[in-house]
């Protein structure tokens, strides 16, 4: 079938996650292809990295210029990074993850499918929904406690933030009630258009920012539907995500003050 979206921008942020791209981009590029997608850019946002991801990236774009690197010289942060992204894309459409390789090119892949069969809709990849599922677990069912916690301790994610996710997902849910249940994704798509409220980004820490767009894209009435995918454990590198109680308590205050703020 042909694909029902001509042109799309892949936006992957990115500090020190060079060894990642290295698998991720020609991964999604495949998918892209086998999905007939007509004109697309894969943009890397680089927030500062001293692992050689810029040059990498210059490099590939040699014999690919749909993988383009932007820069940004400005303080480090998630959501500018994200919206730098989207300001700079050329597409009609516009998807964004995670460089860590955690949100895979199969997962891209199932994004785009159901964009193609509805164009006027966003869907975000979602841990909570039925067939979701977590970094570490069994993709065919559950994991024993012990065994779950050994896998994740092989990656280089924090387990920690990991078993708290779901729950501080649910908590977040009930103080909005939007029907959405993963609200820290980072993992949409949809039309560009849709996401070109600066305000959304610039005033985000970190990845409360999903938070205010969720918020921003039910306000408009814009249909956002949950698909199911399974979070990986990360390539290579390490988390930026909190790793102790104190650390993710402080963390968890911009996410409850989106969730309130009218």
């Amino acid at each position: 079938m042909k694909s029902r979206i001509n042109s799309l921008s892949v936006v992957l942020p990115t500090l020190n996650e060079k060894y990642n791209l290295e698998i991720l981009i020609p991964s999604i590029i495949e998918k892209l292809v086998s999905q007939e997608i007509e004109k697309y850019e894969i943009l890397i946002v680089d927030d500062g990295s001293e692992d050689g991801t810029q040059q990498f990236i210059e490099q590939y774009n040699l014999i690919d210029k749909n993988v383009k690197l932007l820069l940004r010289n400005d303080q480090k942060s998630l959501p500018k990074s994200i919206f730098h992204g989207i300001e700079n894309s050329i597409s009609e459409y516009v998807m964004w993850l995670d460089a860590d390789g955690s949100m895979d090119a199969n997962s891209v892949k199932k994004l785009i499918i159901e964009v193609n069969k509805d164009p006027e809709s966003v869907f975000v990849g979602s841990r909570f929904v039925e067939g979701g599922g977590y970094k570490g677990q069994n993709e065919e069912g559950r994991m024993n406690i012990f065994s779950y916690i050994k896998k994740i301790s092989n990656s280089e994610d924090s387990i920690l933030a990991i078993l708290l996710s779901k729950y501080f997902n649910k908590f977040i849910g009930s103080l909005l009630n939007i029907g959405i249940k993963d609200l820290t994704s980072g993992f949409i798509i949809g039309k560009r258009e849709y996401f070109l409220n600066k305000e959304v980004f610039i005033n985000a820490t970190y990845g409360e920012y999903f938070i205010y767009l969720m918020k921003d894209l039910n306000l408009k009435n814009i249909n956002t539907v949950e698909i199911p995918y399974f979070c990986k454990p990360r390539i290579s590198g390490y988390s930026k995500t909190s790793t102790n109680y104190l650390s993710l308590l402080k963390l968890s205050v911009p996410y409850i003050k989106a969730a309130l703020t009218k």
